[in-house]
């Protein structure tokens, strides 16, 4: 009899450290979760940022491209090349539909 007491004192012991590494995984399962939807914002936000610096950059280009008479074959190519680059984002967008 004593040794089923025994048996049962250890198999409450291992239920109650199963029960606390539970809740420390639940823990650090909604730490990570919480961890990964802000980076998911920063992601999304850094994106934004480059598309925006990216499209700054096409501007001054093309400005800077035009301003200059002689290179205006130059400003003729990246105009076409922004075209194209257009044209496959919107095919892209009616393969999603």
């Amino acid at each position: 009899m004593a040794d089923l007491s025994i048996i049962v004192s250890e198999i409450e012991l291992k239920l109650r450290k199963l029960i606390d590494e539970k809740n420390q995984l639940a823990v650090e399962n909604k730490r990570l979760t919480e961890e990964n939807a802000t980076l998911d914002q920063e992601n999304l936000t850094l994106r934004r940022s480059v598309e925006e610096l990216q499209d700054k950059i096409n501007k001054s280009t093309i400005v800077n491209a035009l301003d200059n008479e002689g290179e205006v074959e130059e400003g003729r190519k990246l105009i076409k090349e922004l075209v194209r680059e257009i044209d496959r984002c919107v095919s892209i967008l009616n393969s999603k539909e």
